[in-house]
Order: C-alpha cells, then structure tokens, then sequence
C-alpha cells in the first residue's frame, strides 16, 4: 500500500491544514449544535473566503475548504463574531466533544455539555489531538460506534456513568461528578504514558494492559444501543444525509432560512431541529435507503494532495452494488482519513491502482492490487469475492 503524509494531528480554526484546494478550515461547534444565525453566518463565511464548499466530518464539526493564507484572517473575524473560535489552538484541540443529537429541552445533554467545554478550556492536559469525549446520555446510546475514549452515558435505570472506552463497565457518578470524573479519567491516561507511544487512544491502552485505580473503576452496564440512526422524521426534528459529506454554501443557507437550527453527528447527517417536514435541498439524502448512505469517500484528488484519484464518482457508481447492510469506503490515499474503521469493502487508491481490501481497513492488507476504476465498474462482483 502506498505511503501517505499522516499528520498526526486534526485541522482547526486556528490552525488549519492545507489541502489540495487551499487551507481547510475546521469548525468545531459548541455543544454539536448551529443556531440560524450561525448557519447562516458559516455559509456566507464559506462562499466569502473559501471556495463555497463545507465539508460535514466524522467527528461532528463542519470544515470550510478553500480558504488561503490572505483570506484566514477575515476567516477567523468571522467566526469570532458567531462565537464559534476557541481562544487559543491548544483548548480548541481538547474541545473534541460528540453529542448525542437526540437531546431533548428538559434533559441534561447541553448542560454536561457546556460543563466539559468550560472545564476542558481551563485544563491544561496535554491530551493526543484524536482523543476525545462522548455525551451519550439518553435511554439508548446512539455514539458507541464512533470515535471516543471517554463516555458519559446512562446506565439501564437513567443513572449517569462514566466509561473509560475499551472498559464494557463505567462507573456510577451523581450530576456533579460526572465531568470531573471524565477528567480524571483523561488525566490518569495522560499520567500512566497513554499518549506515548503508537497507541495514543484510551481502548488501546487499556488493551496493552493499562489497569484502572478503584477510584475510577466501575460495575455498571451502559444503555443498550440504538439501532442505525437512518434518515427520517425524529421527535426532535428531521434528519438528512448529506452526500460524501460534503454541502455546497447555498444548502447551509437555504437550511438557515427555514428556522430550524442544526445538531451535528458524527455520521455524516444532520438534524433540522424541530422540522416535521424532510427538507429538499441540494446534496441531501432524505431516502432513509439511499445506495449513498452505504459509501463513504474523502475529498480525493484533486482537492487533496496526497489523493491519488477522484474516488467520488468511482464510489457513487458503485454504491448500489453493496449489500444494503454493508458498507463501502473509497480513499484516496493510505490514510483513510474519511473513515478510520473497517468496512465491508474498501478500495485505496495508489499510484498502481486501487487496492482492495474486505472486512478491514485502509492499514489492512488488500486482497487485489492494481485494479483500474474501469476493471471495478465493469465487474462489480470483484467486491465481494463472487467473480
């Protein structure tokens, strides 16, 4: 597999990353959640000093793309004005926080929220740049599948627990523990050599044989888990899929003009907060079977510069050819930086060709090399093995 340029490290505000169409711009809103005024401010931010296009991430923020070094500044300016900028880069790295869209007014979701943010910002834990914190916290846990190392979720009667990842057990907290718990546990990961080394995530190094101290151990279950979250009509509004990942301007816009503010996930949806009706807007999936929602494709080239072909295209051709079970990632390069995990498919693009690799990764070994868009179009069954 070719070698790709990992950076180690996430795009920001205050320090972005530069792609292959400019400076990426990440935006990482408070409590998962855009007012209107903030959508609206973001969109015309982004047709202002980006190039129009707003990426939605696997990790709940939005990045602006496009932007140069002339334009950054102003850029900034901006989101300042929409109190969407940390003070500083280091407490913007530690605001790495999902939340469960699923919140409702008279929980405590925005709250335990708002507390993190704060006690995060006056930290000064030195944490890996992927580490990160989840707020599960409703009835069933709708974040266990993505990236997090320490979770404050629910346990089967409505307590709060706090569960380090990789732990199946969290432990037992009143309202006022549960952040300075979380804390805790990031400072004890920190302090017995977490962040050294190559594994740098919490299920690792309780994997590697870490031990807990009793203070921060547990024995109780978490919530069960909710089914995939599917596009549709939800108690708390509307949820769409937004193509690849990727909207143009107008969409966040047009999204801001209807009056509904917007809750991030980590799945590459967003929630129209109170909307009853699904949304019709460019680059939305509202089928909650769309062949899209099965494929998951970076940027690519040219936009990225370490991309080795414009996968999107290859990726939305192939998607009815997946099981609808299944799922089908198509990176650009090695790094997989649009989805980490396994998948049922995933094809690499190389200098060679793609690489294909079944029930695996990026940083798995491929099972063909060198097959051309053309050899995979022409005979999709090379996928799943049945040629």
């Amino acid at each position: 597999m070719s070698a790709a340029s990992v950076k180690g490290w996430c795009p920001g505000a205050l320090r972005p990353m530069l792609s292959g169409d400019g400076l990426v711009v990440r935006v990482r809103p408070f409590g998962g959640r855009l007012d209107v005024a903030q959508s609206a401010g973001l969109a015309q931010l982004a047709e202002r000093h980006g190039n129009g296009l707003i990426d939605v991430t696997s990790r709940a923020n939005l990045q602006i793309r496009g932007v140069t070094d002339a334009s950054h500044r102003p850029l900034l300016d901006g989101l300042a004005e929409l109190a969407l900028l940390d003070p500083d880069a280091d407490t913007e790295s530690r605001r790495n926080i999902l939340v469960t869209p699923f919140w409702r007014k008279d929980d405590e979701t925005q709250a335990l929220a708002a507390e993190l943010e704060e006690a995060l910002g006056e930290s000064s834990l030195m944490l890996p740049a992927k580490f990160g914190f989840a707020i599960d916290d409703g009835t069933s846990r709708v974040l266990a599948g993505d990236s997090a190392d320490v979770r404050i979720e629910r346990d089967a009667s409505g307590g709060l627990l706090v569960r380090p990842d990789g732990a199946k057990l969290g432990r037992p907290v009143a309202r006022g523990e549960a952040v300075a718990t979380a804390l805790a546990l990031a400072d004890w990961f920190i302090a017995t050599g977490g962040a050294n080394g190559g594994r740098r995530r919490m299920a690792a190094h309780l994997g590697a044989g870490a031990i807990l101290p009793e203070t921060l151990r547990g024995e109780a279950e978490p919530a069960p888990v909710m089914a995939a979250t599917r596009p549709g009509l939800y108690p708390q509004g509307a949820m769409v899929g937004v193509a690849f990942g990727q909207l143009p301007h107008t969409t966040l816009s047009q999204f801001a003009s209807s009056g509904h503010a917007l809750r991030m996930t980590p799945w590459r949806m967003v929630l129209s907060e109170g909307a009853r009706v699904m949304p019709s807007l460019a680059g939305l999936i509202t089928e909650p079977y769309d062949p899209a929602l099965r494929v998951i494709a970076c940027s690519g080239a040219p936009r990225c510069r370490e991309g080795h072909a414009n996968v999107r295209a290859l990726a939305a051709e192939l998607a009815p050819h997946i099981g609808a079970a299944a799922q089908l990632h198509v990176s650009g390069c090695a790094k997989g930086c649009a989805h980490s995990g396994r998948a049922a498919v995933t094809l690499v693009a190389t200098k060679e060709g793609f690489d294909l690799v079944r029930c695996g990764s990026t940083r798995d070994e491929p099972v063909l090399r060198g097959l051309s868009g053309e050899d995979i179009v022409g005979d999709p069954s090379i996928l799943t093995g049945g040629n």
